[in-house]
C-alpha cells in the first residue's frame, strides 16, 4: 500500500478502505505524508465526495490518531456543543457557561477561525491572560472543578485532524460537507462527552449557503454519531446577519 495507490483510487471515484484511511492518517500525522500529497487526496475528497461508510471511517482514525479522553471519572451528563462558525458566531461564550451554571458539565475543544471566521479560540485569546492550551488533566480537572472547560487540539488529541484542517484552508477546500462533517465529529469523540449538539449555520456569513446544504451536513455528522454511540442532535442557524447584533435588536425591543 502508497499514498499515490490511494490518491489515484479516490481521484477515479473509488471508495476508499478504512486500512487505506488508516495508512493514510498514520502517515500524515507522523511525516512521512507530504503536505502536497495529502493535499492531493483532500481535494480529490472535496471533488468526489465520501460515502457515509468512508466519512466513519475517516472520523474515527482521525479522532484515534491521538488519543481519547475518558471522562468517566467526572460523572454526571458531559456535554459538548460545536458550531460550524460564521461572521459574527459568539454563541458558544454565552450558552455554555448558561448550561454550566444549570449544573450540567461542558468538556468543549474548540476549533480556531476556518476560512473568513473567526474562531472561538482566537476570541478567547484576545483576552490577556486567557489560556486555551490546557494539558489533558488540566482539561479533566476543570470540568470536575468548575463545570467547564473549553480548550484547543493539544499535540495528542486528534492531531490527525490538526493538520488536514489547517491543510484545507490553505488549498481551498473549506466548504465541503464530507471534511466539515468528519473534523467536527472527530473532535468532538477525541474529547469525550457522550451527548453533542450541532449548531450547523447557512446563509452569507456561513460556509453553507443554502439550508438545504446545512441540514444535508447535520444529518451527516448526526449519523456519524450513531455510528460512534454518541447521542447527537442539530439546530440550523440562519447567518445572513451578524449573531450578535441580531441578540441586541431583541433585547431592545423588548
Amino acid at each position: 500500500m502508497n499514498i499515490l495507490e490511494i490518491i489515484q483510487k479516490k481521484r477515479d471515484k473509488n471508495v476508499l478502505t478504512r486500512s487505506e484511511i488508516a495508512f493514510f492518517m498514520k502517515g500524515y500525522t507522523k511525516g512521512d505524508i507530504t503536505d502536497y500529497q495529502a493535499a492531493a487526496l483532500i481535494m480529490a475528497i472535496y471533488l468526489n465526495g465520501m460515502t457515509d461508510e468512508e466519512q466513519f471511517h475517516f472520523t474515527m482514525e482521525m479522532a484515534e490518531s491521538g488519543d481519547l479522553l475518558d471522562l468517566s471519572t467526572i460523572g454526571g451528563t458531559i456535554v459538548d456543543k460545536h458550531s460550524t462558525g460564521g461572521v459574527g458566531d459568539k454563541v458558544s461564550l454565552i450558552l455554555l457557561p448558561l448550561i454550566s451554571s444549570l449544573g450540567v458539565k461542558v468538556a468543549k475543544m474548540s476549533g480556531r477561525g476556518l476560512g473568513f471566521t473567526g474562531g472561538t479560540l482566537d476570541k478567547l485569546e484576545a483576552i490577556p491572560g486567557y489560556r486555551v492550551e490546557l494539558s489533558e488533566e488540566e482539561f479533566i480537572q476543570n470540568v470536575k472543578k468548575i463545570g467547564i472547560s473549553m480548550i484547543s487540539q493539544t499535540q495528542n488529541l486528534a492531531p490527525a485532524d490538526k493538520k488536514i484542517y489547517a491543510l484545507r484552508d490553505s488549498i481551498s477546500c473549506v466548504e465541503s460537507i464530507p471534511l466539515i462533517a468528519s473534523s467536527v465529529m472527530s473532535k468532538k469523540i477525541a474529547s469525550g462527552a457522550q451527548k453533542i449538539m450541532l449548531e450547523v449555520t447557512y446563509g452569507r456569513g456561513a460556509f453553507m449557503k443554502t439550508k438545504e446544504r446545512a441540514k444535508q451536513l447535520a444529518e451527516q455528522m448526526v449519523r456519524i454519531g450513531a455510528l460512534a454511540n454518541r447521542e447527537t442532535q442539530y439546530i440550523l442557524t440562519s447567518m445572513e446577519q451578524p449573531l450578535g447584533y441580531s441578540v441586541r435588536k431583541y433585547l431592545r425591543n423588548y
